[in-house]
């Protein structure tokens, strides 16, 4: 097993856009705390254009500005909460598969 079996997809690029990731820790950390924030604001960013988007489309009087606009908002939104997600499986994943080789809680499984 190597150390990007448990690393963290976190939810921002670096400079050059490329994923960073937060390897190892307990999940409780400050930076496992700011991605926990900022996954949230992020979801809850798309949420709000959601609801702009539906006001817009069903106003059947925009401008091309207010589509293309809108087209790249939603595509922003998109790609965020693409990354949330890929980053929340991953994380699902390794619980999943910790408790099945043993690395669960330590509670007995019922049998």
């Amino acid at each position: 097993m190597n150390a990007m079996d448990h690393a963290r997809l976190l939810p921002w690029a670096s400079p050059d856009g490329k994923p960073c990731y937060l390897i190892g820790g307990t999940g409780t950390g400050y930076v496992s705390r700011l991605a926990d924030r900022m996954e949230a604001e992020q979801m809850e960013s798309a949420a709000v254009l959601i609801g702009e988007a539906r006001r817009v489309l069903a106003a059947c009087a925009w401008t091309p500005g207010e589509i293309h606009l809108l087209a790249y908002d939603l595509n922003a939104a998109l790609t965020e909460v693409h990354r949330v997600s890929e980053s929340r499986g991953a994380r699902l994943q390794q619980r999943t598969e910790g408790e099945d080789d043993g690395g669960g809680d330590g509670a007995p499984s019922a049998a």
